[in-house]
């Protein structure tokens, strides 16, 4: 990883500046509280976002609503530039985030952006949950950090050490193992319980077998039974059927006797019927033959009907012109009435146009009343004659009628005289047809007789019948019987069959359950014993191992920057041991820039160990330095310049204010405080 550029806005003590990175050695020097430090949170804000417990406000400048960073950087060829920011609401929160790879730029969110980042470093996939630990340790620690590890107590170091070098697993594999322990013991007493009564079920189970086969025998001998049973009340069945058959003959027979007599009756009554017509059609002969038809008589009174016809349609013209002599004259009287309301109103002739005399409308109104009168005498002398022509019209009608009345009588005699020959031959043929029927009734009551006697002999069957439906009735109630214990055996049966086949699963089940139980019972033994003591003993191996490594560089480092006098080792809990003339002297009686000296010995150890131990990892060509020479004396301070050169890393950049560094290092990048306002002072070299 190559860090190119980085630009602050509103970032703590910063506005607006870009800062370039070149490769080698760069410092960034400056006063005390210049801006330097900021540069390197803004770096560590840029690639991992705010951290647990980290509060915006510690980056956001004062009286700002929004800020941000814009970091470039390198790796493996790839130009990858970072964008976040932050702004202000009820507290100081993440807003905006970018990356942009090879000039293809996506907006993602915090979460997204940091995992990628930590999978473009690859950091091992276990760092993503945790704090940008691995970086701390091995880009850029902030001086104080590093002496806090070495003052903390030993269980807490060796926790943090776990968890940078990344072993921390063993410690949760044993604490899981624990915790699976645990729960298997308690898996195991509940499987203790359901298998303790294996050896009871397997017993009922062979009981309720051995008595499931003596119901199957059972079962056997009641079908048997139920099959006799039932051919018994089919064979009853049958033999009732046959005296069924008998006995619905008989009814048969008896219907038919019913049958003739109706027959029988009827043709009597029919007998009785024709002998009553013939005695009526005698009695008509008889009286029409006292009758004289004349036929001339029928004539004459058709001609005189014909000549009153004639005498009513003059009449009946006459009785018109009267009418519309009387319609005339009233028409007239009413031409004659609206004259005179005319005549009344006119004052001046509308022809002359002179004034109408009174006496003039006087003449014309008499003349006109006169008219009138007159018309009205003939209106009523008109009337009188209309109601006598009426009176003649009528009588005439009444005339006709009477005379069409006795032509209708005179042709009825015509036709009953007529029918006499009818009548006579529809006698003889009702005689004929009584002759006939007498025979048909002979015939029927012979074969009356001989259905009785067949009646009479059916009769015995009747008996038959009853003692037949007693024995099927007993047949069927035996059966039903047979039935029901075969029903009742065979529920028995299946109730017995699901006993037996929940008790088998239940024993298979629990079988289950006790082989689980004797696995569990291995597996519980081979983690208490065997896996734990294993886990412990990889761990304790792979401390030793990366606690020798870190010795041998903790060692090599400080005897670099101290003198000759001094002897350094790491206890087994990984805690500095500094021996004076074979004399132990506690880290608190050492001067401060003995301590300096420890913790950046410490710092650079454990970076080496992490970068060896984790060889992926894309940050292994940056170191990061802040302040590592804090206490120095001028003679440690000179062998900065043998542990820079010896360092051999492509980019490292240190934070100091101390003047005598910049003849360290390739490149120095000054900073300057005023007004408040940090910003890169113009007198920076490369």
């Amino acid at each position: 990883m190559n860090i190119k550029r980085i630009i602050l806005n509103n970032i703590r003590s910063y506005k607006e500046q870009e800062i370039i990175f070149p490769e080698g050695s760069t410092l960034l020097s400056g006063d005390i509280g210049s801006g330097k430090t900021s540069v390197l949170l803004g770096i560590e804000f840029a690639l991992f976002g705010l951290q647990p417990g980290q509060r915006g406000s510690s980056l956001l400048r004062n009286g700002e609503d929004r800020g941000g960073v814009v970091l470039e950087f390198e790796v493996e060829n790839n130009n990858i530039i970072i964008e976040r920011t932050l702004k202000r609401g009820k507290t100081i929160s993440q807003g905006y985030c970018a990356i942009t790879i090879n000039g293809d730029k996506r907006e993602i969110s915090v979460t997204e952006l940091k995992n990628l980042v930590l999978e473009i470093l690859n950091y091992p996939a276990e760092f993503v949950k945790r704090q940008n630990l691995l970086y701390k340790f091995t880009v850029y620690t902030p001086q104080e950090e590093m002496k806090q590890i070495i003052l903390q107590d030993s269980e807490t170091r060796m926790n943090t050490l776990r968890h940078v070098f990344g072993i921390d697993k063993y410690k949760r594999i044993i604490e899981n193992t624990s915790i699976l322990t645990s729960k298997i013991r308690e898996e195991r007493r509940l499987m203790e319980g359901i298998t303790l009564n294996l050896e009871q079920d397997k017993m009922e189970l062979l009981s309720k077998e051995e008595e499931l086969e003596t119901k199957h025998h059972n079962l056997i001998s009641i079908e048997k039974e139920l099959f006799s049973k039932t051919q018994d009340r089919k064979k009853m069945q049958e033999e009732k059927d046959e005296v069924s058959k008998k006995i619905k003959e008989k009814t048969t027979l008896q219907q038919q006797i019913e049958k003739l007599k109706i027959i029988v009756s009827n043709k009597k009554e029919t007998i009785s019927s024709n002998n009553e017509r013939i005695k009526e059609l005698k009695n008509q002969v008889a009286q029409l033959e006292k009758f004289f038809f004349d036929e001339s008589e029928i004539k004459k009174i058709e001609a005189e009907i014909g000549v009153r016809k004639k005498e009513r349609i003059e009449f009946e013209e006459k009785n018109l012109q009267i009418a519309s002599k009387i319609h005339s004259l009233e028409n007239q009287n009413t031409k004659n009435e609206e004259i005179k309301n005319k005549i009344m109103h006119v004052e001046i002739c509308p022809t002359c146009l002179q004034d109408v005399a009174p006496n003039y409308k006087s003449n014309v109104l008499n003349k006109l009343d006169s008219d009138t009168s007159r018309n009205v005498r003939q209106i009523q002398e008109l009337t009188l004659e209309k109601q006598a022509v009426s009176k003649k019209i009528s009588d005439i009608d009444s005339e006709i009628s009477a005379r069409e009345k006795r032509i209708h009588e005179l042709n009825l005699l015509k036709i009953k005289i007529e029918g006499i020959k009818e009548k006579q031959s529809n006698i003889k043929k009702l005689e004929a047809l009584n002759t006939s029927l007498e025979k048909d009734m002979e015939l029927l009551l012979e074969h009356n007789k001989i259905l009785e006697q067949s009646i009479s002999q059916l009769k015995k069957y009747d008996s038959i019948f009853e003692v037949k439906s007693k024995l099927l009735e007993e047949a069927l109630q035996k059966e039903r019987m047979a039935e029901i214990k075969v029903a009742e055996l065979k529920k028995e049966i299946d109730f017995f069959s699901k006993q037996t086949e929940e008790l088998r699963e239940k024993i298979r089940k629990t079988r289950e359950v006790k082989k689980r139980l004797d696995y569990l019972g291995e597996l519980e033994n081979w983690l208490s014993q065997k896996f734990i003591s294993l886990i412990s003993f990889i761990e304790k191996n792979v401390m030793i191992k990366l606690k020798a490594e870190f010795s041998k560089l903790f060692s090599e480092w400080f005897s670099m920057l101290v003198s000759d006098a001094f002897n350094i080792r790491l206890t087994d809990n990984f805690t500095p041991l500094v021996e004076y003339h074979d004399y132990e002297i506690d880290y608190s009686y050492l001067s401060g820039g003995e301590r300096t000296a420890v913790a950046l010995a410490y710092r650079l150890a454990l970076d080496q160990v992490i970068n060896s131990l984790l060889s992926k990892i894309k940050t292994k060509d940056l170191v990061i330095l802040d302040e590592p020479t804090d206490g120095f004396s001028e003679q440690q301070l000179d062998k900065m310049r043998d542990v820079l050169q010896q360092l051999d890393i492509k980019q490292i950049i240190i934070v100091s204010h101390e003047q005598k560094i910049e003849g360290f290092v390739e490149n120095v990048i000054r900073f300057k405080k005023e007004r408040g306002v940090s910003q890169k002072d113009s007198t920076s070299e490369s």
